[in-house]
């Protein structure tokens, strides 16, 4: 039986058997997404541990789905019925950051703001920062491919991952990538590691690329009437050649939250709130953060301003970041993270507005507006089932929306199991015959993270 061979296998502390503590492994942040409960849930420390849980689920046919610090929004680290939880939260070591090379060495488990603390020490930075940066770990972060406030000048977790090392769905431990700077030798296989969610190996340590510390960031502020003015503001600064370091957008019912929340006053003036920053340096970034509120002021703001206070541009950042915990406390949110081009946000906000009034749904909004990543956050009432079948209904059509204006049924999230569908509309079938082959070479027993990204019932019905 599997779980006696865990026991005989693995060191003591490991194996959870326990229902009422394996309860809190079974899903992530994605309130909406099915889960089912799982045989147990392991606690590895090493790689070798990791293998001998994937070679003992391999030998039994059991499903194993490997989860991080289960702050994902897609369902993508749900369990499945009868499963083993993998939880790699012990595997927190940061076992080397060389200042020369610029690289760290990092177990999966480790916290994404303490490496950037602990690189910060060496002059150096980890750029991706998702919203949960305090508490997401790396290995989450690689698996979903995360993003966060500084990837529209920056780029995302993939940009950044120079190696890992993988037990794959065969039992193996191998290393893929490379620690030089440059590197062309075969197929990027540790690209496409990043963002396979689980599906296709469990990472067990992670290499990745560093840069040198910033220059401090001046922050742009503009107040809107409208989420669609705010968007035009998004466009003008695109069209404008600007790269700023973060441009992110907060809407009423997210400033709401936050004062309801934490009352910090922040939606008595506006409906919208647009933050940008620069980090370029003298000169250019004064140039650069000028340019940018001329662009505000031109696509509509009611108030726009550099602020010369920075402990009020970092409340203002930290209401960013606090919207979607806020909006948790009003009722189920169901989360989406479309991405389209940014000449489309105001047309993609005006659409969502749309959205939002047909079918009688609150649907705040937080965007990663830069790049064009929106975050239109659908919340119900508990336990009204007919504003979840409406709340559904808006979330398919904002998909279509985006697919329609060019974009992508996820920017940074993953798919896990609330994309599937989407995913399935966006990709040919070409394309998700090719997903399916690399899954079955990678998998080929298909335990790793079963029915998430794309089932193998994804193409049915499909014409094209």
């Amino acid at each position: 039986m599997l779980i006696d061979e865990l026991r005989q296998e693995l060191p003591d502390g490991r194996l959870i058997e326990d229902a009422e503590v394996a309860a809190g492994f079974v899903h992530d942040e994605a309130e909406w997404a099915p889960h089912g409960t799982p045989l147990a849930v392991v606690r590895p420390r090493t790689a070798e541990e990791v293998r001998t849980v994937v070679r003992a689920c391999l030998r039994h046919g059991v499903p194993l789905v490997t989860r991080g610090a289960g702050t994902g929004l897609s369902g993508g680290a749900n369990a499945v019925e009868g499963c083993v939880v993998l939880s790699t939260e012990h595997m927190n070591a940061i076992h080397e950051i060389d200042p020369v090379e610029r690289l760290a060495v990092v177990g999966p488990g480790v916290v994404n703001d303490d490496l950037r603390a602990a690189c910060a020490e060496h002059g150096l930075w980890y750029p991706p920062d998702p919203a949960s940066a305090p508490w997401s770990t790396i290995g989450g972060n690689v698996a979903t491919n995360a993003g966060g406030l500084c990837c529209v000048k920056y780029g995302v977790t993939r940009d950044y991952v120079l190696g890992l090392e993988v037990v794959t769905g065969t039992g193996e431990l191998v290393r893929l990538g490379r620690r030089t700077a440059k590197g062309v030798a075969g197929y990027d296989l540790a690209g496409l590691m990043v963002g396979s969610e689980g599906t296709l190996g469990v990472i067990t340590e992670i290499t990745v690329r560093l840069r040198p510390l910033r220059e401090p960031e001046r922050t742009v502020a503009g107040y809107f009437s409208s989420v669609v003015d705010a968007g035009r503001a998004v466009a003008a600064v695109g069209a404008a050649g600007l790269t700023p370091s973060a441009l992110e957008l907060i809407d009423r019912h997210c400033l709401a939250a936050v004062d309801k929340w934490k009352n910090m006053g922040l939606s008595v003036d506006a409906d919208v709130v647009l933050l940008g920053r620069t980090d370029a340096p003298g000169l250019a970034g004064e140039q650069e953060a000028a340019r940018m509120l001329a662009c505000f002021e031109e696509a509509g703001a009611t108030w726009a301003a550099q602020s010369t206070d920075q402990e009020e541009a970092d409340a203002l950042f930290a209401a960013r970041r606090l919207a979607y915990p806020a909006l948790e406390r009003l009722g189920p949110v169901l989360t989406e993270d479309v991405c389209v081009p940014k000449a489309a946000v105001p047309e993609m906000l005006a659409r969502i507005e749309a959205t939002a009034a047909r079918h009688d749904t609150l649907i705040a909004n937080i965007a990663h507006a830069g790049d064009g990543n929106l975050h239109p956050l659908l919340i119900t009432p508990p336990g009204d089932a007919a504003a979840r079948e409406r709340a559904q209904a808006a979330f398919h059509e904002i998909i279509a929306d985006a697919l329609a204006l060019g974009g992508t049924v996820t920017g940074e999230h993953g798919v896990g199991l609330l994309k599937r569908d989407g995913l399935a509309r966006e990709l040919p079938a070409p394309v998700l015959d090719m997903h399916h082959a690399i899954k079955a070479a990678l998998d080929p027993q298909g335990i790793l993270n079963p029915g998430k990204v794309v089932p193998e019932s994804a193409r049915k019905g499909r014409a094209d």
